[in-house]
C-alpha cells in the first residue's frame, strides 16, 4: 500500500534523472566531448517494459500478498509473546531484523532456482536506472515461500502489520539507489549502507559482481556474510543470457518457464528436484548444458 503512496515520488525521480541524461548528452554533442563515465543510460522500449511489468504487477500483487501472508500471520498467532509498538526501541529492532530478512530472502532467490524464477525479473533489464527499481515479478508460483524469512520476527512477538512497514521500509529505500547518476558516496556512508554503487555491482552479470550486494538498507550484511564486492571495473547489466525481449508477459514468465521445461527434460527425480533448489546454472550431470540466464558461481 505504502508503494502506491509512493508512485508520484517515483515518477519524479525518474524525470529528474531522464532530464540528467538528456543534459548530459546534450552537452556531448555541443561540445564533441563524450561524458567522463560510460554508462547504459536509458532506452525507451526497456523503460516502458519495466513500467508495464510494475502497472500489471499493481493489479495482480494482491494476490500475491493474500498468499503470502498467513504464513507470516499464522506464526504471529502461534507465539506466546506480544511486543509493544508503543516502546521506541521495537521500532529499530524491527527494521533491523526485517533488514537482515530481506538479506536472507534475497541471497535465497539468487541461489535456489524456483525463488530466482522470480526474481531474475528485476535483472532482467540490460539498463539500470530508475525505472529498474520498479522491474518486479508478479504471481510467480512458489515466491511466496520465501516470506518465511519474516516468520522468526512473528515468533518473537513482533506484530505484524509493523513487520509489513518495516518490509516497505526497506523496499522503498532501494528505489533511489537504482541509479548510474550517482557516483560513491562518502567512506562512512559506503561502509555502512547500500548505496548506488554497492547496487550497481548486485546487477552486474559479470565476474566479479555476479551473486553479491544482496543487502536492503544496510550492506554490512554483506560484509559479515562473505557476498561483498566493490565496484571496481564497468558492469555489464543484465542476466548472463539475456532474454532479448520488450513483453512484459515473457519477461516476467521467461526464466519461470525456462526452469520448467529444465524439470521437464530431467532425467532422474534427483535432477527434477536439482532444477528446483540447487542454484541456477545447475545441470543434472556435466554433459547435460543448462538453460538457466545464470552461471552456477560460488559465493564469497
Amino acid at each position: 500500500m505504502i508503494s502506491i503512496y509512493a508512485i508520484p515520488a517515483f515518477l519524479v525521480l525518474m524525470a529528474i534523472e531522464y532530464f540528467g541524461y538528456y543534459r548530459e548528452r546534450r552537452e556531448a554533442r555541443r561540445t564533441g566531448v563524450p561524458p567522463a563515465r560510460a554508462t547504459a543510460g536509458l532506452s525507451v522500449r526497456d523503460t516502458t517494459t519495466s513500467l508495464s511489468v510494475y502497472a500489471i504487477g499493481r493489479v495482480v500483487k494482491p494476490l500475491d500478498k493474500f498468499i503470502e501472508l498467513p504464513l507470516v500471520a499464522i506464526a504471529g498467532a502461534l507465539s506466546p509473546l506480544a511486543l509493544s509498538a508503543s516502546d521506541w526501541w521495537l521500532w529499530v529492532l524491527a527494521l533491523v531484523l526485517a533488514d537482515l530478512a530481506y538479506y536472507v530472502k534475497h541471497r535465497m532467490s539468487h541461489r535456489i532456482r524456483l525463488f530466482w524464477a522470480g526474481h531474475s525479473v528485476h535483472h532482467s533489464s540490460e539498463r539500470f536506472n530508475l525505472s529498474t527499481a520498479v522491474r518486479l515479478p508478479w504471481l510467480i508460483p512458489g515466491s511466496f515461500l520465501m516470506s518465511v524469512v519474516y516468520v522468526p520476527l512473528a515468533l518473537i512477538g513482533i506484530p505484524l502489520w509493523m513487520i509489513f512497514l518495516a518490509q516497505s521500509v526497506v523496499l522503498l529505500f532501494q528505489y533511489p539507489i537504482h541509479t548510474e547518476r550517482i557516483g560513491r558516496l562518502p567512506g562512512p556512508v559506503e561502509f555502512v549502507f547500500n548505496t548506488p554503487s554497492h547496487h550497481r555491482v548486485h546487477h552486474g552479470a559479470n565476474n566479479p559482481y555476479l551473486d553479491k550486494n544482496y543487502g536492503g538498507i544496510l550492506i554490512v550484511w554483506d560484509r559479515m556474510f562473505g557476498s561483498y564486492a566493490e565496484e571496481i571495473e564497468p558492469v555489464r547489466f543484465g542476466l548472463t543470457k539475456n532474454i532479448d525481449t520488450y513483453n512484459p508477459i515473457k519477461v516476467n514468465y521467461h526464466e519461470f518457464a525456462t526452469m520448467l521445461r529444465d524439470v521437464w527434460r530431467a532425467q532422474s527425480w534427483r535432477g527434477r528436484i536439482g532444477y528446483l533448489v540447487q542454484p541456477p546454472g545447475w545441470a543434472e550431470r556435466a554433459d547435460t548444458p543448462a538453460t538457466a540466464n545464470r552461471v552456477l558461481e560460488p559465493v564469497g
